[in-house]
């Protein structure tokens, strides 16, 4: 459960050299300096060709692209590492292996490789025994990073959030392995694609490509790989957001060869089941709901049988609707300035419109302050945790968004500036950190 607290958020790849080591624990140090508990980020999985992380080459592995130094240094503990990662490393291994040889997505393979023929597996575990011991190599470097920093948190007083997509990317490790647990039809194309209906981000709705789960499967298996999935996040992070928990209810199915999200469907999802599952095998791990978008009593309605904190997010709070205002916030939430799919609080007061005249008169601060006003509504409402992106905290125009929904490029790519967090930062935040109880 997570005690009133504050926190920030920052991707890994917005530190200045976008990898761990010494940045990411001055990072650290700056949260425990700033009276920040939490460090959240996004996910930290290997990211696609768009850079993506929410369409990843797989839900299990950690990006090689964070590694802060050589995988080929430390060996101690790899063979005890490939046996508690058994059931996803192999694959993960063989199929980076492949990609690097044939250079396109596995569906696109030869036949006898993209559907996993035994005897076409095993000559090719052969043929690419280096480069699948290098991939290993640097998923142990990766888990023994990443562990190190958590430990460093720790130590200084930070936890750290995790985020995991709902879905997966068609191009991954985990459809190519396990193909029944996805709708796909014979050649490993998908059936339905995923997305969500038009709304606030998007008139044509958004069209994420990601296959469909075969939830009847999944049931049968009784969640092993969530499960699984899961377990691996919780042995990196001590919290983690499930990124569209609507998806667990009902989920918008798009027919593969529509060009827009238009033309959708909602699809049941398996409820408390998966939950149920998760619970049983992991105990009360620590997850955090994101809710946004629409709410129905049914996903309220799971949502707070697990006692799980939703979201809500200070740039959607000013609009006509009274009940949107933080004075209705409920206690069990994580409230935000912005998330990484908005503009920062800055760019998004200089698009204009009737909410920001809202949001100046609750803030009660002058224009420029905005982002600090946001802030501190935040942090005085009564919501557990409050999480503040670092872009906010600095002041940072639409130059610093790190996403546009319904977009692919130029996104995912804002970083730090050395130096640009300093003390006065610090000693603000955690001033009103510890007036607001936090």
């Amino acid at each position: 459960m997570i005690r009133r607290s504050g926190g920030l958020l920052l991707h890994v790849t917005s530190l200045p050299s976008g990898r761990l080591g010494s940045e990411a624990r001055g990072f650290i140090d700056f949260c425990a300096q700033a009276g920040q508990r939490w460090w959240q980020v996004l996910p930290v999985a290997p990211p696609g060709p768009a850079r993506c992380p929410y369409a990843a080459l797989s839900a299990f592995a950690g990006g090689e692209h964070l590694l802060d130094r050589d995988a080929s240094r430390d060996h101690d503990g790899i063979d005890e590492f490939r046996r508690a990662q058994r059931h996803w490393l192999p694959d993960y291994a063989l199929y980076r292996a492949l990609r690097d040889r044939f250079r396109r997505p596995w569906p696109r393979w030869p036949r006898a490789l993209r559907d996993r023929d035994p005897s076409a597996l095993e000559a090719a575990r052969r043929d690419l025994a280096g480069p699948v011991q290098r991939y290993e190599r640097k998923q142990y470097a990766f888990h023994r990073q990443w562990l190190d920093l958590r430990s460093y948190a720790r130590g200084s007083g930070v936890r750290l959030i995790g985020d995991i997509p709902f879905f997966v990317a068609l191009d991954s490790a985990d459809v190519w392995a396990q193909r029944d647990l996805f709708q796909l039809g014979p050649s490993g194309r998908p059936r339905i694609v995923t997305g969500v209906p038009p709304d606030y981000f998007s008139a044509d709705g958004q069209r994420w490509d990601n296959p469909h789960y075969d939830w009847a499967t999944h049931r049968r298996r009784r969640y092993r790989w969530w499960v699984a999935r899961l377990r691996r996040m919780f042995e990196l992070f001590d919290a983690v957001r499930i990124d569209h928990f609507l998806g667990l209810l009902r989920a918008w199915e798009i027919p593969a060869r529509a060009k827009t999200a238009r033309r959708g469907r909602w699809g049941a999802g398996p409820g408390a089941a998966l939950l149920t599952a998760v619970r049983r095998s992991l105990g009360p791990v620590t997850l955090l709901a994101e809710d946004l978008g629409i709410v129905t009593p049914e996903s309220a309605a799971l949502r707070d049988r697990f006692r799980l904190p939703g979201m809500r997010v200070l740039q959607f709070s000013f609009g006509d609707d009274d009940r949107s205002r933080p004075h209705h916030f409920p206690r069990r939430c994580v409230v935000y300035t912005g998330t990484h799919d908005n503009s920062t609080t800055v760019g998004w007061f200089a698009e204009g419109g009737t909410d920001r005249e809202r949001a100046l008169r609750y803030a009660g601060c002058r224009p420029g302050q905005i982002h600090w006003g946001l802030i501190r509504i935040a942090q005085q409402s009564v919501a557990d945790l409050a999480i503040t992106p670092v872009q906010d905290l600095l002041g940072l125009g639409s130059e610093a968004r790190m996403n546009r929904p319904g977009t692919v490029r130029g996104n995912w790519r804002w970083r730090l500036d050395p130096g640009m967090l300093r003390r006065t930062h610090a000693r603000r935040l955690a001033r009103l950190a510890e007036d607001c109880g936090r």
